[in-house]
């Protein structure tokens, strides 16, 4: 990626689809389903994968509920930083960029939930199969967030650190 033009272009990009595949998946969650009331599409997935609308106040997949009231200024901090940073990052690999839109779309994701609905962040994503049985309920955003820090960490990894300083 040679241009900050380019890269831009990824980070937004990623971030705008992230966003809005987040709030439309929301959007019809609270729409059609039933809150508490797992759906699956395919009876078949039901024992490994459904749809159950919950709302939370902690932070992805609902952690630490009892600080709501900060999570909307870390979604404002860490976009933010990723935004006004990205300009300080030496020109890197294209999963940098991709990772971090796909963070800043998953922070702003959550941030808009909280914002427009009192705090409260719609999950929905309910997976149950071991070694994942009784693990938090989540949405796009969260999962956004996880695999985009996977990713930086992964490239991370991988990059020769540079001694030559």
């Amino acid at each position: 990626m040679k241009t900050s033009h380019s890269r831009d272009l990824v980070l937004f990009g990623v971030a705008a689809a992230v966003l809005a595949f987040d709030q439309l998946s929301k959007s019809w969650v609270r729409t059609a389903l039933t809150p508490g009331v797992p759906w699956s599409p395919l009876p078949l997935l039901r024992p490994v994968l459904s749809l159950t609308y919950i709302t939370n106040t902690g932070a992805s997949f609902g952690l630490f509920p009892q600080l709501a009231s900060v999570y909307a200024l870390i979604a404002v901090a860490v976009s933010a930083g990723i935004v006004y940073f990205r300009t300080q990052l030496p020109y890197a690999s294209f999963l940098v960029w991709v990772s971090l839109g796909m963070q800043l779309g998953g922070s702003l994701g959550n941030l808009v939930d909280r914002l427009l609905h009192q705090g409260r962040v719609t999950d929905f994503i309910d997976l149950n199969f071991w070694p994942l049985q009784e693990w938090p309920v989540f949405n796009i955003a969260d999962s956004s967030v996880v695999v985009g820090v996977v990713l930086l960490a992964l490239y991370l990894l991988r990059e020769e650190p540079d001694i030559s300083s």
